[in-house]
């Protein structure tokens, strides 16, 4: 083989190792810029969270300082209904939620087969039995028009207040997703009537009383002097808690989100926006 030939084969050989390299190098390249993108997802900082709207914008203000503090950013998402925040956080349209209790996840769960899990409570809210016609419940008269939630949980939640104040009695073994079908003993004859439980409130006037979830009876200007009966506040299964995804429940973020909520800061803002009428659950 000639000189020439020999240095021509030597030289392409080069090349092609070169180009081999290159190709090499890119693809670690490739790899080392994809490599951060699952401790990203792992370690996220921005968080997008669903509330109602009303009173718990406040106390989501006071968190989202608490959980800056940690390195969190949080844009809260604000609905106008019960129905959509979970939709949201299933869709991945935010990353938690905070606005309901677990009888209501539950049926949620039932219905629709979200895979949503409760990561760290917030408040309880005791539903109470409204009125601005009667100031106790032995005045309600024969006959008298009841509103309640209409939804399962808080329906069931309305019928036992009622019960335990001797207005109904429900069958035996009744769970909290009663309904009025339940009803077996009506001594005074009352009509129950099922209203949203958004609605609900701002029809306390058109009825005898109503029961309302204590954030709407707040945004329907009712107040406790409204009040003739409660539910008990010990041992109460309708705390409301921080919610998120079945898959993010052990993602580094949720617990310095919780944290966020869960303390003395957050607690007396809370206390100020709700005046009593809501507790803190943890």
């Amino acid at each position: 083989m000639s000189k020439i030939r020999t240095n021509l084969l030597a030289t392409v050989l080069l090349s092609r190792r070169a180009t081999l390299a290159a190709f090499a190098a890119a693809a670690v390249t490739a790899v080392s810029l994809a490599a951060p993108a699952p401790a990203f997802a792992e370690d996220k900082k921005e968080l997008k969270v669903g509330i109602i709207s009303g009173e718990d914008e406040d106390v989501w203000r006071a968190v989202t300082a608490e959980a800056a503090k940690k390195g969190l950013t949080i844009e809260t998402v604000v609905f106008n209904d019960y129905t959509q925040p979970n939709e949201a956080l299933a869709r991945g349209d935010v990353d938690a939620n905070a606005f309901q209790h677990l009888p209501y996840l539950e049926n949620q769960i039932k219905a629709h087969g979200y895979k949503i899990v409760p990561v760290g409570y917030t408040g309880v809210w005791p539903i109470g039995l409204y009125s601005k016609k009667h100031t106790k419940i032995a005045d309600l008269p024969e006959g008298a028009v009841i509103g309640v939630p209409n939804d399962p949980s808080n329906e069931g939640r309305a019928l036992r207040v009622l019960q335990n104040e001797g207005v109904i009695k429900l069958k035996e073994g009744t769970g909290i997703l009663a309904t009025i079908a339940d009803i077996v003993e009506n001594p005074k004859n009352v009509a129950i009537k099922e209203l949203d439980a958004g609605i609900v409130g701002r029809s306390v006037d058109d009825f005898d009383a109503a029961v309302v979830n204590t954030d709407w009876a707040l945004k329907s200007g009712l107040t406790p002097d409204n009040r003739i009966a409660q539910e008990p506040v010990d041992d109460n299964p309708y705390r409301n808690f921080i919610a998120v995804r079945e898959e993010s429940k052990d993602q580094p973020w949720v617990k310095p989100l919780v944290e966020a909520y869960q303390n003395d800061i957050v607690k007396a803002e809370f206390d100020r926006v709700y005046k009593g009428t809501g507790i803190s659950a943890y």
